[in-house]
């Protein structure tokens, strides 16, 4: 174990209040949030189990991790929340202007499309 990885372990929290591991130390059983979400579960209300600890840009970077064994299935959305979010991002795409459904969304300094823009006179 070099010094740099001795640093930042400690399995039994006595240094840093929580279990703590360096840069891909972590014991199977731990996972951070993205590692949960790539898995379909989320934390699910738990608290931190773990730390892994690296020195990186600006000083030492943390990565906090939870037990797997008491994640959950993560949450998808009704129907009725699936419907209401593509109805908001249709509204995004629609110029106020033209009324045309563009397929990009309006940049909202302009709150027009590029199209009706561009026709300003400057």
């Amino acid at each position: 174990m070099t010094r740099m990885r001795a640093v930042f372990h400690d399995p039994d929290g006595d240094r840093y209040g929580i279990p703590t591991f360096w840069w891909q130390g972590a014991p199977p059983g731990y996972a951070t949030r993205r590692q949960l979400r790539a898995a379909g579960l989320c934390p699910g209300g738990q608290e931190i189990a773990a730390q892994v600890l690296w020195r990186g840009v600006g000083g030492t970077r943390a990565a906090y991790l939870y037990r797997v064994d008491l994640a959950r299935p993560k949450r998808t959305a009704t129907p009725a929340q699936r419907a209401a979010i593509d109805k908001a991002l249709t509204a995004r795409r629609t110029c106020r202007v033209c009324e045309r459904v563009q397929p990009y969304y309006i940049p909202r300094s302009l709150n027009e499309c590029l199209d009706c823009f561009e026709g300003v006179p400057w």
